[in-house]
């Protein structure tokens, strides 16, 4: 079985996986709690430019991990909805309260057979993730963009990693790409 990459070449299933790590969309200053805060407007459009660039890439999840509260998972929607996907997202509180090294527990625990995996929670655990999992490898204009942009709300990295999940060690992925979604 054959996908498509973002550079248009053919690999096979078994090959790279790609890791796509990603920060909530703007979200409202207040809510009853932390857990409750909506997206913004603003982070309504932007989660949906997101994943309208990630659709334009190829990016299809087969799994979604997802922070369970309401900001991150209205970013899923928006993101879902702008690429066209319909892969389900596993809301996971664990991810809301994780730190990098706990995400990247998480992450270990995916399927096996999961070739894409999207991850969508918090700063700053997003942009240490990040940080943690990229080799240095990857583009050089990516690499300064991701540094110079800092993790803004609604920011992405998309790594390849090479083996299987539950073997994702720090250094473990090859930034291909990032973006930030804007409104």
């Amino acid at each position: 079985m054959q996908e498509s990459s973002t550079d248009g070449v053919q690999r096979a299933v078994d090959g790279p996986r790609r890791l796509v790590v990603m920060r909530h969309a703007k979200a409202a200053v207040t809510a009853p709690s932390d857990h409750e805060r909506p997206l913004a407007p603003q982070g309504r459009a932007a989660a949906d430019e997101a994943g309208r660039w990630l659709g334009e890439q190829g990016v299809v999840p087969d799994v979604a991990l997802v922070s369970d509260a309401l900001r991150t998972r209205e970013t899923w929607d928006g993101v879902a909805g702008g690429a066209g996907w319909d892969c389900a997202a596993d809301f996971s509180a664990a991810l809301y309260a994780a730190e990098a090294d706990s995400a990247l527990d998480l992450i270990r625990e995916t399927d096996a057979s999961a070739t894409t995996l999207v991850v969508i929670g918090h700063n700053p655990t997003m942009a240490y993730l990040a940080e943690l999992v990229d080799d240095g490898e990857g583009p050089a204009d990516v690499t300064t963009g991701m540094l110079t942009r800092g993790f803004p709300t609604c920011a992405l990295a998309v790594f390849a990693v090479e083996g299987a999940w539950r073997d994702l060690a720090p250094g473990g992925g090859r930034l291909q790409a990032f973006h930030v979604g804007e409104a």
